[in-house]
């Protein structure tokens, strides 16, 4: 990139940029969790004042913890199906299709707000089998983009909070109902963590709203009829987690003793369709 892409987004859509920042930050650390050299070179080219932002390196594993497990489930999933369509929710400006960089029987699509693909078509180059569909998630007229005709996996990553209850249900039924095979995975914020909502930075200075809480897979199981538990953990178990952090480190120990922390961020994942 010669010219920094312009930065034009509001509300919700702004979250994508603190991910971005603590994923580049990370990137930068002496000890990365995910290491995405990809977040650190689209920070670079961006023309944003990343200051207002107001987190440093030390908030990236609420970010990179997350974001390096569904990695690890994502490759997972495509080893088993290396033919498969791959759909992510809410890409944001995240880089996983160039992370995973897939082999060419993988289809990709990244789903965002118009304004959002827009900027990713100018920070990051096309691919063989990559896709972007610019469209609110719950405007599920995109799912009839997508062809039904291989095991599908929807990375559904940092949207679910944005979504009501009844909302992210009827998305998940509707994905559940159209694809034959596949699996779900999404994190969701605990119904604690939505009601403290306002003690939450990002949310004040983007002035979005939190809706949906889960405090356990049988919340989702009871809201979505055909899909079954693959996997649950929350931050503070993920094999993702940052040992380097001190405040992290102290918070663990009291997330064990203490279950509303410990289930404050959850990362889910489920099966769909006939057993393997």
């Amino acid at each position: 990139m010669t010219d920094k892409a312009t930065v034009d987004l509001s509300g919700a859509a702004q979250t994508m940029l603190t991910t971005l920042y603590l994923k580049a930050l990370d990137a930068e650390g002496p000890a990365p969790v995910l290491g995405d050299r990809f977040a650190r070179d689209t920070v670079a080219g961006l023309d944003y004042d990343w200051d207002t932002l107001g987190v440093g390196r030390g908030w990236a594993p609420l970010v990179t913890v997350r974001t390096a497990l569904y990695d690890s489930w994502a490759r997972e999933f495509l080893e088993r199906n290396p033919e498969a369509t791959v759909v992510h929710l809410g890409c944001g400006l995240d880089s996983r299709v160039f992370r995973l960089d897939p082999g060419p029987e993988v289809r990709w699509f990244d789903v965002d707000f118009p304004r959002v693909i827009a900027l990713r078509e100018q920070v990051y180059p096309a691919r063989d089998g990559y896709r972007l569909l610019a469209s609110s998630a719950t405007d599920t007229a995109w799912l009839e983009e997508i062809p039904a005709d291989r095991p599908t996996l929807f990375l559904a990553e940092g949207i679910s909070m944005y979504l009501t209850a009844s909302e992210g249900a009827d998305l998940l039924q509707r994905i559940v109902d159209r694809f034959p095979r596949g699996e779900l995975q999404i994190d969701f914020y605990s119904r604690l963590t939505i009601a403290s909502q306002r003690l939450h930075k990002l949310n004040r200075t983007t002035g979005s709203t939190l809706h949906w809480g889960v405090d356990r897979p049988s919340d989702v199981l009871g809201a979505v009829t055909g899909i079954r538990p693959l996997d649950a953990v929350t931050f503070f178990d993920a094999e993702t987690f940052d040992e380097s952090s001190r405040g992290f480190r102290a918070a663990r120990r009291v997330a064990r003793v203490l279950p509303p922390l410990r289930r404050s961020l959850q990362y889910h994942r489920y099966g769909f369709g006939p057993i393997d």
